[in-house]
């Protein structure tokens, strides 16, 4: 390889990382964080508090069951979302992607695809991958028909639309996938940060009119809650695992925006918006147990109704963003770790390489949370399928997370093992509560976690096939440079240009054509192309040319996200680049910039050229 070649290979093979991933403003990307990532987790107390206390049993809370469970729920917050999720998990990051399949590339990224069997770590990735496919078709339905229930507050001759309403709005947010992340969060981040303001203004009002509440900040009172009735209390932690199903989503979507932003988010404004809710919500039914049924609208006064239903429904429209951003990066990474067909990925912002649009996992999706809201009809009917499959992922998602603390971050053993067993148990415990759901509608998203799981996996396999199928079908590159001529029986005139992923052997196709025609070009580019996750890379930095001997030449060409293959213009681009001086060495071919023209014979050397040149071996660039 020349030494223009190897510098290129320098400047090129390092992907941009960290920072360099997440150039916007830190505001932007935070005010696109609060529309896009956290509209899940901020819509969770249009629900949460109220069947958390249905499943007491008790036709009236007493006090002890909503100190008890409001602090469950805020120390559940605070141990598994602030420090498990946005201080831990999200520094696991695999060349900024986030996600479950992100994070077990990281534990065992040559296992993944090219292992052999199927080892318990790659299968508990696969799983929870699959899980989270499940959750991301309830999400959307449950989050918009929450919202549209409320109309019944308002007018109960409204009964009839909701499910009709609720479906436009889904397939209406949907259509608007293809306008991409930043747009999205542009158009929403406004509305959610209104919508966090408001849900905080209306907790401190009423934890002012009832400020016991507060009690609950102390982690005894949920430790006296589930001593005093440890089955009632079990049965609670389902309910309040719906404080935190946006998590996940929040790991999946960190490609979006980065670790950075979703951060300042977190801690600058959803995480005291939220507890000021729940504390608000827990000091409504302290003074008055009967608002237990609906205790986030009775927070307002009737008059602040209306404009609260009508923001509940805007926000719930962007909760089910969360997990749709989610399950656009989740497909990406399946793909590229080979457990899922390939899908057309459209790029959609310039600058962010996380930010996608996949139009395939959109109509699923759509398809999906559509006939959910059909087939479940009412939000209390969904609650009973929400939750399981999002806790599987989060359990599993501690597992991976034990294997990067100790081999990524080079933590101590113990201290590893001591943290995680503390999560693993808490993660356990949620899973085990979730559980009890499965008559109740619990099962649909396992049979689609299921079917996600057998496709990964007949694809993994299937995947594996061929890729040994293609290495037996291939032959080392030196053992075929070094036998070529015996091969052929002639060189024809010309270029052959051939597109292979094989990086070790030379092409199949390349040799099926040997051995059937016993005749090769004078010249023959054996070319990769190679994902970079900069938008655009520079020209002198796009290609590596490796000379093999006998008129064969290695090329990669590196594109970035925003760029498309594009096989006649690349070898023109070599060309360009020799005429502005960047190589040392003639290109080795090149086509015309007029990209309609034939491709014509090749000359003898530099001098004699028409459409192609080839090198000569010691050159200076041509004129």
């Amino acid at each position: 390889m020349n030494a223009t070649s190897a510098a290129s290979q320098r400047s090129g093979a390092a992907p941009s990382r960290g920072g360099e991933l997440h150039k916007g403003s830190p505001a932007f990307l935070a005010l696109t964080a609060i529309g896009v990532v956290f509209g899940d987790i901020g819509t969770s107390p249009l629900y949460t508090l109220s069947v958390t206390l249905g499943a007491t049993g008790h036709a009236l809370p007493t006090a002890s069951d909503v100190l008890g469970i409001v602090s469950l729920i805020f120390w559940a917050l605070m141990a598994i979302v602030s420090l498990k999720y946005v201080v831990l998990v999200l520094r696991a990051d695999n060349d900024g992607e986030g996600g479950i399949l992100a994070l077990l590339s990281l534990v065992a990224s040559e296992r993944i695809a090219n292992g052999p069997g199927m080892p318990i770590l790659v299968l508990l990735g696969i799983v929870g991958a699959a899980l989270l496919y499940g959750d991301g078709v309830i999400t959307p339905a449950i989050s918009v028909l929450s919202a549209m229930e409320g109309l019944r507050l308002v007018a109960p001759a409204f009964e009839d639309f909701i499910l009709p309403l609720t479906l436009a709005i889904l397939i209406g947010l949907f259509m608007m996938q293809r306008r991409g992340t930043a747009s999205i969060g542009r158009l929403f981040g406004p509305i959610m940060v209104s919508w966090f303001v408001v849900i905080g203004l209306l907790g401190v009002i009423n934890i002012w009119a009832a400020p016991e509440i507060l009690k609950a900040l102390s982690p005894g009172e949920a430790a006296r809650f589930v001593l005093a009735n440890p089955l009632i209390a079990f049965a609670v932690m389902g309910g309040v695992f719906l404080a935190l199903t946006g998590a996940e989503a929040l790991y999946a979507d960190m490609g979006h925006v980065g670790p950075t932003a979703i951060r300042r988010a977190w801690f600058g404004l959803v995480l005291p918006a939220l507890l000021l809710n729940y504390f608000g919500q827990g000091a409504l039914v302290l003074a008055d147990p009967k608002a237990a049924d609906s205790p986030f609208y009775k927070l307002a006064p009737h008059w602040a109704l209306i404009p609260l239903v009508g923001l509940a429904a805007l926000a719930t429209i962007i909760a089910s963003q969360a997990l749709i951003s989610g399950v656009f990066s989740l497909t990406r990474q399946a793909m590229q770790l080979g457990l899922c067909p390939r899908m057309r990925i459209v790029p959609t912002s310039p600058e962010e390489a996380g930010q996608i649009y996949v139009p395939t996992a959109n109509w699923l999706l759509m398809i999906g949370t559509s006939l959910v809201v059909v087939l479940f009809k009412t939000s209390h009917h969904l609650a009973g399928a929400y939750g399981i499959a999002i806790s599987g992922t989060m359990l599993v998602t501690t597992i991976l997370l034990y294997r990067v603390a100790i081999g990524r971050w080079k933590w101590p053993p113990a201290l590893a093992m001591l943290i995680i067993v503390v999560f693993g148990a808490v993660d356990a415990t949620f899973l085990a509560s979730n559980s009890l759901k499965i008559v109740d509608g619990g099962w649909f998203p396992i049979a689609v976690g299921s079917a996600m799981v057998a496709l990964m996996l007949c694809w993994r396999q299937g995947s594996s096939l061929v890729r040994h199928r293609l290495q037996d079908m291939s032959m080392p590159l030196e053992r075929f440079v070094d036998n070529v001529d015996k091969m052929v029986v002639a060189r024809a005139p010309g270029v052959g240009v051939w597109l292979t992923k094989v990086t070790h052997g030379a092409s199949p196709m390349l040799l099926h054509h040997v051995k059937n025609n016993s005749v090769m070009h004078e010249t023959v580019v054996l070319m990769t192309f190679v994902a970079d996750r900069r938008p655009r890379v520079p020209l002198a930095e796009r290609h590596s040319i490796e000379e093999l001997g006998h008129g064969i030449y290695r090329i990669q060409v590196r594109l970035g996200f925003m760029q498309t293959p594009d096989i006649p213009l690349d070898p023109q681009e070599l060309q360009d680049a020799r005429l502005q001086g960047r190589s040392r060495r003639c290109a080795l071919l090149y086509r015309p910039r007029n990209r309609r023209s034939p491709r014509k014979e090749l000359g003898d050397g530099c001098g004699a050229v028409r459409n192609f040149r080839v090198p000569h071996p010691d050159c200076e660039p041509c004129p």
